[in-house]
Order: structure tokens, then C-alpha cells, then sequence
């Protein structure tokens, strides 16, 4: 099978996810303009282990594309940043 990937984006592990995947980011490769932040998750979920436990769906995860909080059908780009994070309380 021909792997169309082409585009990279980087992608940033905040916090708790820093820690379980014991990185706090990296370069991955995408298919280009119109994916989405739900697809770019569900590629690192279908790694296993911690990333499937932690990026399981109802687990509680924040994104942000370029610093700007951003929802699963938010489009990515070439050269864009997405961080995951769990979210912060104060107190």
C-alpha cells in the first residue's frame, strides 16, 4: 500500500501525556490540508499502549492548533502546531 502522507505539522504532549508517551512533542506526517485534529488523534491512538489509554475517546484531552484552543474537526495544515493537553483547574 502507497503511504500518501506528505505534509508535517508538529505536534506538542503537555503535562500528563508529556509524561505517558515520554515526549514532549514531535513531527508528524499527514496526508495535507483537510485532515483534522480528530484524524491526527486517532492515528497516535491506533499506536496502543499508553496512546490508545490516553487519547481514548471520553478521556478528557484539550487541543490547540497554533496556541488557539481548537475542536476535533478543526483542519490542520503543513507547519501548524498541535498541542494536547488535559484540562487545568485552579484553585
Amino acid at each position: 500500500m502507497l503511504d500518501t502522507r506528505t505534509e508535517t505539522l508538529h505536534v506538542v504532549y503537555l503535562a500528563r501525556l508529556r509524561e505517558a508517551f515520554a515526549s514532549s512533542g514531535e513531527a508528524f506526517a499527514f496526508a495535507g490540508d483537510g485532515t483534522t485534529v480528530a484524524e491526527v488523534i486517532e492515528t497516535l491512538r491506533g499506536r496502543g499502549g499508553a496512546w490508545a489509554t490516553e487519547l481514548a475517546p471520553g478521556r478528557a484531552v484539550r487541543i490547540a492548533v497554533n496556541q488557539v484552543m481548537a475542536s476535533p474537526s478543526t483542519r490542520v495544515h503543513a507547519g501548524d502546531e498541535v498541542a494536547l493537553f488535559p484540562p487545568v483547574t485552579g484553585g
